[in-house]
C-alpha cells in the first residue's frame, strides 16, 4: 500500500511539475489580444489616411481583430505622436510621415517628446512622390529652366512647400543655387496650388498626388520629383537628381512606429506582417493610384533611413542655411 501511495505521489509531482515548467506564450503569439489602433496624423481623405486604411484593411484580416484608424492631424504631427506615447499600448501604433522625427527637434523649442527616445520604428508603409511645380504660365519645362529664370529675376519670385523637411531641403538648395526666391507660407495646399495656378507663386513643392487635380487642368506643371525613384503616375518628371540637382533630393516617407517598450519579438512580428501587406501587389497598384509607392522594410533599414534624412536636415540647421521655427 505504502508503494501505490508513493507511486502515486511520483505521477502527481511529475505531471504538476511538467505544468509547472510548461513554457507560456510569447506576447507575440498571443497577440493581438483585442482590437488595434492606428493613429495617423493625416487629415481624412488625404494620402497619408487612406494609404493607413488600406494597411489597417489587411492587417485586421491577417491578425484577426479589427484595426482601427484615428485620425488626429495638426500641430507638425505633435498631436498623433503624444497621443501614441502617452497611451504606452501594445495595441496602439502610429503611422505618420517623416516631420514627427526628422523636423520637429528643430523646429520647436520644446517638444513634448524625444523623437528618438520615445518612438521605435517598425516598418515604412510607402513612399511619397514629392513633386516640384510651377505654373504653366511660365512655359518652362525643366527645373534647370526654372532656375536660369529665377537667377535673372533675384528677389522677383515666390515659392512655398509643404511644413517639415522641405522647409529646410529647398531654402538651402535656392542658397546653394545662389537663388533668391521670398518664401510664402500655407496653412492649407488648396490655396496654395490656387496661387500656384494663378502665378501669384512660381515654385512649390508637396505631395504629387495633391497636385494631380492641376496639372490634370493643364493649369500648372510638374518640372521634377524630389524622390529617387520616378513617380508611376507621372514617369516623365525626372527625378531632381537625374536633372542634376541631388541638392533637392528628398524621400517622402510614411510610416509605423510604436511607443517605446514595446517587445522586440512583437515589433518584429508586426513589422513581418506589414511587409507581407506591402509585398501583394494588389496593395502596390492601389497605392500607385493614389500617387504612393509601396515601400516596406525591416526596423532597423526603416531606422537608418530616419537617421539619414535627420542627420541632413540637422547639417543643414547646423550650417545656417535655414533657421528654425520658433
Amino acid at each position: 500500500m505504502h508503494s501505490t501511495v508513493a507511486r502515486t505521489l511520483s505521477v502527481l509531482v511529475v505531471c504538476f511539475g511538467s505544468v509547472a515548467i510548461a513554457p507560456s506564450p510569447s506576447l507575440a503569439e498571443v497577440w493581438p489580444e483585442r482590437g488595434v489602433k492606428i493613429i495617423t496624423s493625416f487629415p481624412a481623405g488625404t494620402g497619408g489616411d487612406l494609404s493607413a486604411r488600406l494597411y489597417a484593411e489587411r492587417l485586421a484580416l491577417r491578425w484577426g481583430k479589427p484595426v482601427i484608424v484615428e485620425n488626429k492631424p495638426g500641430a507638425d504631427g505633435i498631436l498623433a505622436v503624444t497621443s501614441v506615447i502617452g497611451m504606452r499600448d501594445n495595441h496602439t501604433l502610429l503611422y505618420t510621415n517623416g516631420g514627427p522625427v526628422t523636423t520637429n527637434a528643430f523646429n520647436h523649442d520644446h517638444l513634448p517628446y524625444d523623437p528618438v527616445r520615445d518612438l521605435i520604428p517598425i516598418s515604412s508603409g510607402a513612399d511619397v512622390s514629392i513633386a516640384v511645380s510651377i505654373p504653366a504660365s511660365l512655359k518652362i519645362d525643366t527645373l534647370a529652366g526654372f532656375i536660369a529664370l529665377a537667377r535673372a529675376q533675384p528677389g522677383k519670385l515666390n515659392w512655398g512647400a509643404t511644413p517639415g523637411a522641405l522647409d529646410y531641403v529647398v531654402p538651402s538648395f535656392f542658397k546653394r543655387a545662389n537663388l533668391d526666391l521670398t518664401h510664402v507660407s500655407y496653412r492649407e495646399i488648396a490655396p496654395a496650388l490656387q496661387d500656384l495656378a494663378e502665378g501669384r507663386i512660381h515654385f512649390y513643392v508637396s505631395a504629387l498626388a495633391s497636385q494631380l487635380g492641376m496639372v490634370g487642368s493643364g493649369n500648372i506643371k510638374v518640372i521634377a520629383v524630389t524622390n529617387r525613384e520616378r513617380s508611376p503616375l507621372l514617369a516623365e518628371a525626372q527625378t531632381t537628381a537625374e536633372a542634376g540637382f541631388p541638392d533637392l533630393s528628398l524621400e517622402g516617407f510614411l510610416g509605423f512606429f510604436s511607443p517605446q517598450g514595446m517587445p522586440k519579438d512583437l515589433a518584429e512580428r508586426i513589422g513581418a506582417d506589414i511587409r507581407a501587406v506591402g509585398a501583394d501587389p494588389a496593395i502596390g497598384a492601389r497605392l500607385a493610384s493614389g500617387g504612393l509607392i509601396a515601400r516596406t522594410n525591416t526596423a532597423a533599414e526603416f531606422g537608418e533611413i530616419i537617421e539619414n534624412e535627420r542627420a541632413k536636415v540637422a547639417a543643414i540647421a547646423r550650417a545656417g542655411d535655414v533657421k528654425a521655427k520658433p
